[in-house]
């Protein structure tokens, strides 16, 4: 599912909202989400799951064409990790 079939179908499930409306409330969410992480905060949504940012320590790599070895800076990236409610409910879904 991408961003515009979230949108959609949420706006399918609230007729009264516009779906302009339901555009803009989606994109004011995400972007509070990066924008915490931006600032290296976490973000919890209960059953859900929890969004970081993790911290990757420069390291020397390599150049799988060359061979040769490459610094490789630190850098932060996203980290998601997923609420017990999420994992049950996939568990579930996947037995049977």
């Amino acid at each position: 599912m991408i961003k515009s079939e979230l949108v959609q179908k949420i706006s399918a499930q609230n007729p009264h909202l516009y779906q302009r409306d339901v555009e803009n409330i989606v994109n004011a969410i995400l972007g509070e989400i990066i924008a915490a992480m931006g600032r290296g905060d976490r973000v919890e949504l209960r059953g859900f799951g929890a969004f970081s940012v993790k911290q990757r320590p420069a390291r020397t790599g390599r150049n799988p064409r060359t061979g040769a070895h490459v610094a490789v800076d630190q850098k932060c990236v996203p980290f998601f990790k997923t609420g017990k409610e999420m994992r049950e409910r996939l568990n579930r879904s996947g037995e049977g």
